[in-house]
């Protein structure tokens, strides 16, 4: 087994995740680059300063995430810090398209089950598959930490005040997502609390990416400046939190 802790980003080839990936290595991580494509995974692992590695890995496959799971144990010995990560806002978000007239066709009333179906599967299944084949790792690290990147578009208690400026667009797939999500998290903190593992979810806002055609207004940087507070924290750190770098705890 290494000396040097292990950290696994899913979802890390571009955007938020490759941004928490470089930030964990310049702490001294070995960062694991989680990618469906181990061709862009290896990639992004190459523009990453620090040790870095690519590692095929698929949150809506078992056997994708069975063999990362495996690949960790035999090739690294260890897993201090996941990052649940990867995630999708749709299927067919088409170039050009507002985010408020694809939210128009995801109203309760109209949606497509295949789009939530799909949506879950990587949002809030995918986080909970993998998480599950990761814990054997995480439960024998010194100081496990694992962070979901979720989203305040997921908050229950936003979306219901009258006055929050993005209600509008609550529906019953992204949004909802990463409320259940949220509820994974919770659930997540519940039972690992007893272990010392602390289970947070962060919030990295409106964060210009392909998840959002790059129309959002903050960068990577910023966008993933809390996963990587919540996923350093020490012993006396907080477990079962939902924040914003900026904004601090949010409610869920």
């Amino acid at each position: 087994m290494q000396d040097e802790p292990v950290a696994l980003v899913t979802g890390a080839n571009q955007g938020i995740g490759l941004q928490i990936a470089k930030d964990l290595a310049a702490h001294g991580f070995t960062v694991l680059v989680g990618s469906r494509s181990l061709e862009r995974g290896e990639a992004a692992a190459n523009t990453i300063e620090g040790d870095a590695h690519a590692i095929q890995l698929d949150v809506t496959d078992p056997a994708s995430i069975a063999a990362a799971a495996e690949r960790i144990r035999n090739e690294f010995g260890r897993l201090d810090v996941l990052v649940n990560n990867a995630a999708i806002s749709n299927t067919r978000l088409q170039p050009g398209e507002s985010i408020e007239d694809y939210s128009k066709s995801t109203r309760p009333s109209v949606v497509s089950l295949d789009e939530v179906r799909a949506v879950f599967e990587t949002n809030v299944f995918g986080v909970v598959a993998v998480t599950q084949a990761m814990l054997p790792l995480l439960r024998e690290a010194p100081a496990a930490r694992i962070v979901n990147v979720s989203s305040g578009a997921g908050s229950l208690t936003m979306n219901a005040d009258p006055a929050f400026p993005w209600r509008s667009i609550f529906g019953p797939v992204y949004p909802a997502s990463k409320t259940a999500l949220n509820a994974m998290t919770l659930a997540m903190a519940i039972e690992l609390e007893p272990t010392g593992i602390k289970v947070n979810a962060a919030s990295p806002g409106y964060t210009k990416t392909n998840l959002n055609n790059y129309t959002g207004t903050d960068n990577v940087e910023e966008g993933a400046r809390e996963a990587v507070r919540l996923a350093l924290l020490g012993p006396d750190g907080p477990t079962g939190t939902f924040s914003h770098a900026t904004l601090g705890k949010l409610p869920w």
